[in-house]
């Protein structure tokens, strides 16, 4: 089973733009919401040749794109929106840990997101990232998935109060959905360390541990993951001004990101307690495995225990003494061997009413 980690990667200088994810054979698509709480306008296939006569900057502009293998594409949106050549190349190196960088005009962030995988133990790992600007906000994500399918039907069907906000709290709910997924793999994770406790009660088969030492990675992974951003939404968190806009983050939205702070918290917490989980069910494991032991020891011994006097009257007869009167008895093995068997009735009996067996 593949060990979940970060990837060490190609050391890059902090300006080379190269894609170092693995979803290398997804094409770049975009998409574009301009809307206020008046209307909405949407452009599914965008192009950056269309970004002077679509966009309205006087409303909010949602760009979204999908794949990252177009390197020339990035660069250009990045240019066009004034958007540092470093914080592109964090876009595309996805060993990146989590992280937000804030400047006079941009906020950076980005995320892990983590999704079970479907057919192993393992974990599914995409980055996301979010360049927010004055009523702007673009996210990049590796490949086309449904993290914000949600979101969108909310902004076409006018539910919810994201019509009537500006892009600031768009990320507020882009990077509480990516979170939602930190819930589905940790719940995930749960039940198949239930799964694993029940089968440590039921065997001790080594495939068991090499599957809990797995789910720990997992759970390691998680924490990896979350701590960085927990530190992001905290630094977000204690961001006091007097003014009414405090940067890029308005400041009726702190309360909504001070909300991902607090999942951040409880998620870490979730994580500490199901690693305890996951270390009993490896003490169990080991427990159940000393017991087995115990028991073969045990009843070995018992064994032992029942041959040794038996030997030791065999033994006896086999001397080869030519004046043995047992030897010139005429029943003498019948009695010999009824005596061995009432013996071993004998110790039987007795090893029971001790309890040892």
């Amino acid at each position: 089973m593949r060990k979940i980690k970060y990837k060490k990667g190609r050391k890059l200088q902090h300006t080379s733009l190269e894609y170092t994810g693995t979803h290398k054979d997804h094409e770049t698509e975009m998409q574009l919401f301009v809307y206020n709480d008046a209307d909405i306008v949407e452009y599914e296939k965008f192009t950056v040749l269309a970004i002077n006569s679509c966009f309205d900057y006087t409303k909010n502009n949602w760009l979204n794109i999908h794949g990252l293998n177009d390197i020339s594409l990035i660069k250009t949106i990045g240019d066009h929106f004034k958007v540092d050549d470093f914080l592109l190349a964090d876009i595309l190196n996805t060993t990146k840990r989590t992280k937000l960088e804030e400047q006079k005009d941009v906020l950076f962030f980005n995320i892990k997101s983590l999704l079970p995988s479907e057919y192993s133990d393992g974990l599914k790992v995409e980055q996301l990232s979010f360049i927010l600007k004055d009523g702007i906000l673009i996210s990049f994500q590796e490949k086309r998935s449904d993290f914000f399918t949600h979101i969108r039907e909310r902004l076409r069907t006018h539910a919810g109060i994201v019509r009537s906000k500006k892009v600031d709290y768009l990320l507020y709910l882009l990077l509480d959905a990516v979170m939602e997924n930190f819930y589905i793999t940790i719940e995930d994770e749960e039940d198949n360390i239930e799964e694993l406790i029940d089968l440590t009660k039921k065997g001790a088969d080594p495939i068991i541990l090499e599957r809990i030492e797995n789910h720990r990675d997992n759970f390691n992974f998680l924490k990896r993951s979350i701590v960085p951003l927990r530190d992001s939404l905290y630094y977000l968190k204690t961001i006091k001004d007097d003014d009414e806009n405090n940067g890029l983050i308005r400041k009726e939205t702190f309360n909504f990101f001070i909300r991902l702070h607090q999942k951040s918290l409880e998620l870490l917490e979730q994580i500490e307690s199901d690693m305890s989980s996951l270390e009993s069910a490896s003490n169990f494991y080991f427990s159940e495995q000393s017991r087995k032991m115990n028991e073969i020891m045990k009843t070995l011994t018992i064994i032992s225990a029942i041959f040794i006097p038996l030997t030791f009257i065999v033994g006896v007869y086999g001397m080869n003494f030519e004046y043995m009167p047992e030897l010139k008895e005429r029943n003498g093995y019948f009695i010999v061997m009824g005596a061995m068997f009432a013996l071993v009735i004998g110790l039987i009996i007795y090893f029971k009413k001790r309890r040892w067996f």
